[in-house]
C-alpha cells in the first residue's frame, strides 16, 4: 500500500524474567526502623524483542518488597498483570482497574514510607508513591501532556492466617516512569473517517488520524482492533465518524489476533455486525486496513470480517481500500515550491534541484510575493504579496491572468497583516490577519468569493501562522501573546446557516456551541446548496509544546505528526517532531540547522523535509544530512 512505513519486527522470546526488588532484599521480613524506599528503578533491557515478565512475591517478603516487587510488576509484560496481582489482596485485586489510566512520571516512583494509625502494632503500612507528572493514557489510550506533581498512597496489612504482605488499597490504574513507558508502549494511528472531510467524484472519503497508546509485547495486534471498534477518542469524536455500528466487538473468546503467512487477517465479531450490508463492511475492513498497516513486519494486505456464527461477512485487499477512501499518505506531491530572489512562486521537482516558474501570472511576477500556498491538487496557487497586505489567488495553468486581490489587510506594518495561507482538502482556502485593530481568522470557499470569519472560542492570543491537515478536520496554529509564541492544535467543526440568517463572522460566533451536532452536518462548505452559507469554528484548541516558549515555525509532517521549530526558555533554537496528542513520536529528531527562519514537510513522510534557513533552501531526506538547494529562495512549501 503507498505511504506504508517500513514494518518493526515482532520477534518475540519468552522465558525471560525480571527479578523484582524483592529478590534484592531477601532476608528483609519486618520494617526497617528508619530511612525510606529506595525510588523504583528503570530495568535495563537492551534487546526490544525480549519480552519480559515479573517474579511474583517471594514467601515472607516484607512489606518494603512487597512494593518495590509490585512497582515492577507494572513494567513488565505480563498481559493480565496477573503477576503484579499476586502482590495485592484478594478484594483489592477485584477492585484494582489497570486498564483505567497509566500515569507517566518523568522518572521511576519515588515509593516512601508513610505512619499509620497501627504502626506501633506493626501489622499494616503504608507508602507514599511521589512523583512530578509527564502525560496519562486515559481508557481510550488518548496520550494527554500532564504537568504537574504526583502523590498517591499505597496500603499495606499481613493476612492473619498465612502472615504475608500484601497490599490491600491502592490507586486505580498504572503508574511508571517515562522510560518505562517509552520501551513499553507505542503509538498507532487509528483511522476513522472525516464527518466534514470532502467526498471526492468518485465517492471516497476522507481518512483521519487518531493516534493511541498501545502495549508493545502484549499482542498489540488485538489491543488496536479493540481500540478501534470503540470509535475515536473524545477529542475526535465530533469530526470523526467509524463504520463500525454501535455495539460491534471482537465475537466473545475470539483470542488474541494475528495475520497469516500471507498477511491476511480474519476478524470475528459480535452480533452487532451480522446485519451489516456490503458497503458498509468494506468501509469496516478499509479502516482496519489502514490502520494495520504497519503495525505488523510486513503489513496486512486483506481482511477478513466474519458474523457471529463464523461465516463471513466480507473480504478486503488494500488496492479496494484505497478505492474506498483518499488515504493521506497515499497523496504523494508533484513538486516543491517557494518564492525565488525575484519574489515569484516557483518549482522543483520532488528531490530535484533545478528550479521553473510556475504556470500563470504568480510565476510571472505580476505581483511581487513573499509567501504562498499551493493547492492539494497542484492547480492553483495563493500568494501574499511583498508587503504583506494583499492575498491573490491564481490557476497554475500557462497564460492564466491574476484577478483582484481577494483580500487586503489594514495592519501598519508587515508583521500586522497576512499570514502564509494554507488549503485544506476542500479546496477552502485559509488565511489570518494580524492586524491588531481587527485579528481574523478567515477562510475562503472553494478559494474565491466573500471570506468566511471563522469562530475561535477559546483563542488566548493572536495567529501567526496556521495549517490546516490533509484530513480537513484539524488545524495548527502559532498563536502569539504578551511576546511570546506557541503551538496550538484545534478542531475545525463546520455547519451551514441560511444566507441572511447570521451567516458569516456572526454566525461563526454561535459555532462554539455547535459541539457533535456541527459533526452531523454533511459535506460543510463548498458543497454547491443554494441558499447556504459555512459557519465554521476552531474548538478546543489545545498547546502542543508547553516548553517551548518561542515557535517561529511548522508545518504538518505526517497523519498526525508535526515538524516544529522553536526553543526553551534560555535555550538555543531546535527541530522537533511532535505528535497531534503532544507526545514525541519514536525514533531521532530531525538533524539540527542554524538559523531556520521557515520550514515545510509532506504529509508523506517519504518526502523530505525543506526549510528556508541563513543558507537558503536547504532540504533534508530520510538518513542523511541536511543540503543546500538553492542559495536565493524563501518560504518553501509543499501542497497543502
Amino acid at each position: 500500500m503507498a505511504g506504508r512505513r517500513p514494518g518493526r519486527a515482532r520477534r518475540v522470546r519468552t522465558g525471560v524474567y525480571l527479578a523484582c526488588a524483592g529478590a534484592l532484599l531477601a532476608g528483609c521480613a519486618s520494617m526497617p526502623d528508619s530511612g525510606d524506599l529506595r525510588g523504583v528503578e528503570s530495568t535495563p533491557r537492551q534487546d526490544p524483542q525480549v519480552r519480559v515478565f515479573a517474579l511474583p512475591p517471594r514467601e515472607n517478603a516484607s512489606p518494603a518488597e512487597i512494593v518495590q516487587g509490585f512497582l515492577e510488576a507494572l513494567t513488565s509484560d505480563d498481559p493480565q498483570y496477573e503477576t503484579a496481582r499476586k502482590y495485592l489482596t484478594g478484594k483489592a485485586s477485584h477492585q484494582w482497574r489497570p486498564e483505567r489510566s497509566i500515569t507517566v512520571l518523568d522518572a521511576s516512583p519515588n515509593p516512601e514510607a508513610e505512619r499509620t494509625g497501627n504502626r506501633e502494632s506493626g501489622d499494616d503500612y503504608a507508602y507514599g508513591l511521589t512523583g512530578r507528572r509527564v502525560a496519562r493514557i486515559d481508557a481510550q489510550h488518548k496520550y494527554t501532556s500532564d504537568a504537574g506533581s504526583y502523590a498517591k498512597t499505597i496500603h499495606l496489612v499481613q493476612d492473619k492466617g498465612s502472615k504475608q504482605w500484601r497490599i490491600d488499597a491502592l490507586p486505580q490504574g498504572v503508574v511508571m516512569g517515562a522510560s518505562d513507558f517509552q520501551r513499553n508502549y507505542e503509538s498507532v494511528n487509528k483511522y476513522y473517517f472525516a464527518t466534514n472531510g470532502p467526498t471526492t467524484a468518485a465517492g471516497r472519503l476522507s481518512t483521519v488520524a487518531d493516534p493511541v497508546y498501545v502495549r508493545k509485547q502484549v499482542d498489540p495486534v488485538t489491543q488496536v482492533i479493540q481500540a478501534l471498534l470503540k470509535g475515536p477518542t473524545r477529542w475526535l469524536a465530533p469530526v470523526a465518524r467509524s463504520g463500525f455500528p454501535a455495539g460491534v466487538a471482537l465475537r466473545p473468546g475470539a483470542g488474541a489476533l494475528t495475520p497469516d503467512d500471507q498477511n491476511r487477517l480474519t476478524v470475528p465479531l459480535n452480533k452487532a455486525a451480522d446485519r451489516v450490508g456490503s458497503r458498509q463492511c468494506a468501509r469496516m475492513a478499509a479502516q482496519l486496513l489502514f490502520t494495520l498497516q504497519d503495525l505488523t513486519p510486513t503489513g496486512v494486505t486483506s481482511v477478513e470480517l466474519q458474523k457471529s456464527d463464523g461465516s463471513q461477512l466480507c473480504t478486503l485487499n488494500e488496492d479496494r481500500a484505497q478505492d474506498i477512501a483518499s488515504h493521506g499518505t497515499a497523496k504523494r506531491p508533484e513538486f516543491e515550491y517557494f518564492i525565488d530572489d525575484k519574489q515569484r512562486l516557483v518549482r522543483m521537482t520532488a528531490g530535484g534541484t533545478e528550479a521553473e516558474q510556475v504556470p500563470g501570472a504568480l510565476g510571472q511576477g505580476t505581483a511581487l510575493l513573499r509567501a504562498a500556498a499551493v493547492s492539494r491538487d497542484e492547480k492553483s496557487a495563493a500568494g501574499v504579496s511583498a508587503d504583506g497586505r494583499s492575498l491573490y489567488v491564481g490557476s497554475l495553468v500557462p497564460d492564466a491572468p491574476l484577478g483582484e486581490a481577494l483580500l487586503r489587510s489594514q495592519g501598519a506594518s508587515p508583521d500586522d497583516r497576512l499570514t502564509t495561507p494554507s488549503w485544506d482538502s476542500r479546496g477552502d482556502l485559509w488565511v489570518a490577519d494580524r492586524n491588531p485593530q481587527d485579528p481574523r481568522l478567515l477562510l475562503f470557499e472553494k478559494g474565491a468569493g466573500e471570506p468566511v470569519e471563522v469562530a475561535t472560542p477559546g483563542l488566548d492570543g493572536r495567529i501567526d501562522a496556521v495549517r490546516v491537515a490533509g484530513d480537513g478536520v484539524r488545524v495548527a496554529l502559532i498563536v502569539e501573546k504578551d511576546g511570546k509564541t506557541s503551538l496550538q492544535i484545534g478542531r475545525i467543526e463546520r455547519e451551514k446557516a441560511a444566507v441572511g440568517d447570521g451567516g458569516g463572522g456572526g454566525a461563526a460566533g454561535s459555532a462554539g456551541s455547535a459541539g457533535s451536532a456541527a459533526g452531523s452536518a454533511g459535506s460543510g462548505a463548498g458543497s454547491g446548496e443554494t441558499g447556504a452559507r459555512a459557519v465554521v469554528s476552531i474548538q478546543e484548541l489545545r498547546s502542543l509544546m508547553p516548553q517551548f516558549e518561542a515557535v517561529t515555525a511548522m508545518s504538518w509532517a505526517g497523519d498526525s505528526r508535526l515538524v516544529v521549530v522553536g526553543r526553551e526558555s534560555g535555550g538555543v533554537q531546535q527541530i522537533r517532531y511532535v505528535q497531534v496528542d503532544g507526545s514525541t513520536p519514536a525514533g531521532s529528531a530531525p538533524a539540527s540547522l542554524t538559523g531556520v527562519k521557515q520550514i515545510t514537510a509532506s504529509e508523506d513522510e517519504r518526502l523530505p523535509l525543506v526549510a528556508y534557513s541563513e543558507d537558503g533552501i536547504v532540504r533534508l531526506s530520510s538518513g542523511a544530512q541536511w543540503q543546500k538547494v538553492i542559495k536565493k529562495g524563501t518560504a518553501p512549501v509543499y501542497p497543502g
